[in-house]
């Protein structure tokens, strides 16, 4: 990867620049009050990193309130070197920030970055004008959702803020109030372009109170009708789907939302249940006055490669809150949302897409991680009979949206997985999960609940978890549909979870969480991690992306030379426990005159006794464990060293027969050499030829050539001409068909309008009848105060 850096301000030239390693950087420097955040709790994940995904790092700086840009270099110059441009540049908002930023990310054309505390969400346009101190920017900054989410008067907070992957402005937001909404930055900054409102049961029913709390929610990735869902997390573990969810100006490929199109039309209104039909009309319909472009017969992919979502929302129907999705297994469906063995509440959702499986991962707050499957295709549904309320500006065109998304009971009996296509498509039921694997980090009892996901971005199959005690990656080896598309028929693998990074400070102290992390790539298929610590330390590790879905070496090893390895093999000679050494010892707390105290005092004697006791406990045992363990481990390494020693006489026999073969190979290639060498000479004479050889042509061959000849000057002309007409023809037809749409789509809309009207006259009639009755009672009660006022005065 090679990149040319130069300054943006100040005429200053890239050799004042100084390339460091990315950990050695000024800007991650330990400051004085370094202690400042330790006593305040995480109630959200904490991310202080952010990357454009080419060569910018941004680093939020807490103690100095402000954004640094640094330029990094990947993989230069050696291929494992993480470099930043020193100084780096200073990003400094124009407003103050109210609020203490807890996490930042940028847009995907990197032209904006937001910054999410617990009292504020900010956005940062990167692109500002300099300032009078060296390397510094001033931004330009805007406060978001402020009406809504940090007024004093309510108590509504923000629990995951996500920029839309097709959009660059706009903003998906998940609150308290079980209400997820979309702003549009370009537009409106205090009230969002849609909202809905998420509603798991009818009201008046009963149902749990954590199970109606929203956690988190991620948006889905580029396949099929994923592009256009969102993907909602309950604290019970329930994920719920709304779709389609679609931001007005996003852009779309023309490939994908030809194939949502084709598909619909295909086995949607082609299959025999009624129920299908509807539903698949209610999405054509969607996907045409969404992406105008569709129905339009001149536009191709050649003149669109991509697509600009239009605001529109069906009349009378919203977007069904499709869930919960449930387990399947073998064809039967289980009821139960989530395993027994995952214990606590559910606090973070990661969507993952890998070739053709969407995965869909659930960390709970003792440590587990479960790992689920779309079993089925994501499809729209909607409830009919439910009408959106809508926001026109002066040109009647939709400017806000708003619906409730009420979750359908439907029969999820029926749904199995060796069912046929077509008595699963355009239904209207939940896509059913398979279930993966359930890991278990193995967390300590008293570390917290805060959990985040991220997943690698050269490799999908590997996904990250920050926890309070470091970074464990998840590697995921078995993908249902990944797996039959490519026809592989391997067997069910577990994943491979592996600690990545460690932040236990010893075995009775506590963890210390990271502030920051961050998964970068190169173009050469490089990946680091990096992380930042409360005290603004930066942790750089080079992570292998080769071999990491390979199968064990040992299973090539035994197909290569045969060797059968029995199954009670153990590959662990000495555990890891007894290589590490005795643990370290933890003295208890001492008084400070314990100098002065005497070995043969009570005190002095208490104190030895304590000293001797931890040291018998971690020295003395350890000894005894190393004891039995080489003891118990002599007939086994006897049996490897045995077993090692057989398959190392098979491989020099095999090396001695490839050594009796490699003199006959030789002689192969020295004559392949020679005879490849003579037919180059033959080629070469060949080329040497006069072309006097060329004779003129035959009677037959100059009659052929001239009717050729006369075929290319009549037939193709009158050809050209017979297309040409009909293109014309095809061309008013066309034309005649829009305008009879048209005429039609005016006539609808005029009597929709007039509909409209009269129903709000009727209303404005009740209202003014309402208005005269009160004007009138209360001209009475004025008339009674009025008449006892001036009794009262004669009296007097």
């Amino acid at each position: 990867m090679r990149y040319n850096f130069e300054e943006e301000d100040g005429g200053r030239q890239s050799e004042d620049v100084e390339w460091l390693p990315l950990q050695h950087h000024p800007v991650f420097s330990t400051p004085p009050d370094r202690d400042r955040d330790g006593d305040r709790a995480l109630t959200m994940p904490k991310n202080l990193l952010a990357w454009d995904g080419a060569s910018r790092l941004y680093f939020w700086d807490s103690y100095k309130t402000c954004l640094h840009r640094l330029s990094v270099r990947l993989g230069e110059p050696d291929p494992t070197s993480l470099l930043a441009a020193s100084p780096s540049k200073v990003l400094q908002a124009d407003v103050q920030l109210n609020s203490e930023v807890q996490r930042i990310s940028i847009n995907r054309n990197g032209s904006a970055l937001f910054l999410v505390g617990l009292d504020g969400l900010y956005v940062m346009y990167l692109y500002g004008r300099t300032s009078t101190k060296e390397n510094t920017i001033i931004c330009r900054t805007v406060l978001v959702g402020s009406e809504i989410y940090f007024d004093r008067n309510n108590s509504i907070r923000t629990l995951k803020v996500c920029w839309h992957p097709y959009s660059d402005t706009h903003l998906g937001i998940l609150s308290s109030d079980s209400v997820f909404r979309v702003f549009d930055l370009s537009s409106a900054l205090d009230q969002p372009e849609q909202e809905y409102y998420l509603q798991l049961v009818e009201p008046g029913s009963s149902h749990n109170a954590t199970a109606i709390c929203p956690v988190d929610f991620s948006f889905g990735g580029d396949h099929m009708w994923d592009r256009f869902s969102v993907f909602v997390l309950f604290s019970d573990g329930s994920v719920y789907i709304l779709c389609p969810v679609v931001p007005f100006g996003s852009v779309y490929k023309w490939e994908s939302v030809l194939e949502l199109y084709s598909d619909a039309h295909m086995f949607g209104l082609k299959s025999a249940n009624s129920k299908a039909v509807k539903n698949s009309n209610l999405a054509i319909s969607w996907l045409g006055a969404t992406f105008p472009e569709l129905t339009r017969k001149e536009v191709h992919a050649e003149n669109a490669a991509v697509l600009r979502a239009q605001p529109y929302a069906l009349f009378d129907a919203s977007i069904s809150l499709q869930g919960p999705l449930r387990k399947v297994s073998h064809g039967v469906e289980d009821d139960s949302v989530h395993p027994p063995v995952c214990e606590g509440r559910a606090v973070s959702f990661l969507y993952d897409l890998v070739s053709k499986d969407s995965i869909l991962v659930t960390a709970w707050s003792r440590g587990q991680l479960q790992i689920d499957a779309l079993a089925d295709e994501v499809q729209p549904v909607w409830k009919v009979g439910s009408p959106p309320r809508v926001c026109l500006d002066s040109t009647d065109s939709i400017v806000g949206l708003a619906m409730i998304c009420e979750s359908l009971s439907s029969d999820t009996s029926i749904l199995k997985l060796d069912l046929p296509p077509d008595h699963t498509l355009w239904l209207g039921h939940p896509p059913s999960l398979l279930r993966l694997a359930i890991v278990d980090l193995a967390l300590p009892r008293s570390s917290s609940s805060v959990l985040s996901m991220f997943v690698d971005p050269i490799i999908s199959e590997r996904i990250y978890c920050l926890h309070e005690g470091g970074v464990d990656s998840v590697v995921l080896h078995f993908l249902p549909f990944t797996n039959q598309t490519r026809g592989k028929e391997d067997m069910m693998r577990s994943p491979s979870v592996h600690p990545v990074l460690s932040t236990f400070q010893g075995e009775a102290s506590s963890a210390i969480p990271l502030s920051g992390f961050l998964a970068l790539s190169d173009s050469f298929g490089d990946s680091w991690i990096v992380g930042l610590t409360p005290s603004n330390e930066c942790i750089v590790v080079e992570m292998e992306t080769w071999n990491t879905l390979l199968p064990p070496i040992i299973d090539k090893v035994n197909k290569l030379i045969g060797a059968e390895v029995p199954k009670d093999t153990d590959s662990t000679i000495i555990s890891k426990e007894l290589l590490t050494g005795p643990g370290v010892v933890l003295l208890p707390p001492s008084s400070p005159h314990l100098r002065s105290v005497a070995a043969d005092s009570i005190e002095g004697r208490s104190t030895l006794h304590q000293y001797f006791k931890l040291f018998h406990e971690n020295y003395v045992e350890y000894a005894h464990k190393v004891y039995f363990e080489l003891q118990h481990h002599a007939p086994h390494v006897k049996k490897i060293l045995d077993d090692q020693h057989s398959r190392l006489c098979k491989a020099q026999q095999k090396i001695l027969e490839v050594e009796r073969k490699q003199e006959n190979i030789e002689d192969r290639v020295e004559h392949a050499v020679q005879f490849h060498g003579e037919l180059e000479e033959c080629l070469q004479s060949l080329r040497h030829l006069p072309a006097a050889h060329k004779r003129s042509l035959s009677k037959a061959e100059r009659e052929f050539k001239s009717e050729l000849d006369r075929f290319r000057g009549v037939e193709l002309d009158a050809l050209r001409s017979s297309i040409e007409a009909v293109n014309a023809r095809l061309k008013r037809y066309t034309h005649s068909l829009q305008a009879n749409r048209s005429n039609e789509e005016r006539q609808v809309s005029v009597r929709r309008t007039r509909h409209v009207e009269e129903n709000e006259m009727s209303l404005l009639k009740a209202s003014l009848e309402k208005l005269s009755v009160v004007n009138s009672e209360n001209a009475k009660k004025v008339k009674v105060v009025e008449s006892a006022l001036k009794g009262r005065e004669i009296g007097t």
